[in-house]
């Protein structure tokens, strides 16, 4: 080898010539300050939000009725008033035990279907039956038979809930499991897995970004469909959520309140995607790879 590098070195019609860094041009630019911002998703995020709040304010006051639609600044004054009164975070409160009810009833409820249906023939053809019949069903349309069946109570909330989640979850599960490649469940084979084993070691993790979307799906269904149930529905147990505060609002036409209630329910929606599946999502699919 040394050899044959002399006789290379040697010979005039080879070119051998050292390279220095100047000659590769820039390998490394630093990047300027407006780049390091533009990198921050939570600042582009805000200036989004930002943009919005300004055209709202500008429209209201053109419009300049607050019947029709307040400026921001008053559904501020509104929402800081109801924060302050306690009685916006006790609606909020409320609302938010029957989701969580409802929703990790769902999930649960998908789960168990999910798992019969990937480990059974049986259970494949009820899910899928069962998903074509139901998951086009409004949830809210049933409420009128959850009254019936349940009465004027949090069990009504929680069946339209559960509805609006258990589908949603299941179908995008399942298709996360069925989007599973035959070489890692070889690999799970190999390894003496079945059942349940192969289930949670093999195609819950390779199909969890399915399993998020669908969790996220879910919650949106969830969320809206029980905002939706409380205007209709009102009280439940003597107890109102923040459904039943903007249908109050309403009949009182106080319209702040009304945007008022309506801001809490975004805030709570950017809270949850921004915070709670952000950081699922950082700790599972993103830190194994599988998003970029």
């Amino acid at each position: 080898m040394s050899d044959a590098m002399s006789d290379a070195t040697s010979r005039p019609e080879i070119l051998n010539r050292t390279r220095g860094g100047q000659d590769f041009g820039i390998i490394e630019k630093p990047l300027t300050p407006f780049e390091r911002l533009y990198n921050q998703v939570w600042l582009r995020k805000s200036f989004i939000i930002l943009v919005l709040i300004v055209a709202w304010e500008a429209y209201a006051r053109h419009l300049d009725n607050p019947l029709l639609v307040p400026t921001f600044s008053e559904t501020m004054t509104a929402w800081w008033g109801g924060m302050t009164s306690g009685v916006l975070p006790a609606r909020v409160w409320t609302s938010l035990q029957v989701l969580a009810l409802g929703f990790s009833t769902g999930v649960v409820l998908a789960a168990i279907l999910t798992i019969a249906a990937i480990t059974t023939r049986i259970g494949t053809d009820f899910l899928e039956t069962m998903t074509a019949m139901l998951n086009p069903l409004p949830a809210i349309a049933l409420l009128p038979l959850a009254l019936i069946w349940f009465g004027l109570g949090i069990g009504s909330l929680v069946f339209v809930l559960v509805h609006s989640v258990l589908w949603a979850v299941a179908l995008n599960t399942h298709a996360g499991f069925r989007g599973v490649s035959n070489t890692l469940r070889m690999v799970g084979r190999n390894y003496g897995l079945s059942g349940l084993g192969l289930v949670f070691r093999i195609l819950i993790p390779a199909a969890f970004p399915s399993i998020l979307a669908g969790l996220k799906i879910g919650w949106a269904f969830a969320w809206r469909t029980l905002i939706a149930a409380e205007l209709v529905f009102g009280v439940a147990s003597g107890k109102g959520g923040l459904g039943w505060y903007i249908f109050e609002s309403k009949n009182q036409l106080d319209i702040p309140e009304v945007f008022a209630g309506l801001l809490t329910i975004i805030m709570i929606g950017l809270l949850v995607e921004n915070v709670i599946f952000r950081t699922l999502e950082n700790r599972t699919v993103r830190r194994w790879g599988m998003q970029n």
